[in-house]
């Protein structure tokens, strides 16, 4: 049982530090952003997070005149 425990143990510490490779051995070395909006490829793809896009939605008007006007026009043609 304690075999099995310090085993585990040893195979965390060296997946932690395999991690943090860049963060402990390179000076201001830090570990990457997770975040969509830090991944430049997903930007010029026009991704965002589901965030951004329920706060841009939520300040957008829900109705527009020229929405109205095209409606009400194509309901008269």
């Amino acid at each position: 049982m304690l075999d099995t425990i310090l085993i585990t143990l040893l195979i965390v510490a060296i997946c932690l530090v395999l991690l943090g490779v860049k963060v402990f051995f390179v000076r201001g070395g830090k570990f990457p952003s997770g975040h969509v909006s830090g991944n430049k490829t997903l930007r010029e793809k026009g991704i965002s997070c589901a965030q951004s896009q329920d706060r841009e939605a939520r300040n957008k008007p829900r109705f527009s005149f020229t929405d109205i006007e095209r409606t009400l026009n194509d309901s008269m043609n």
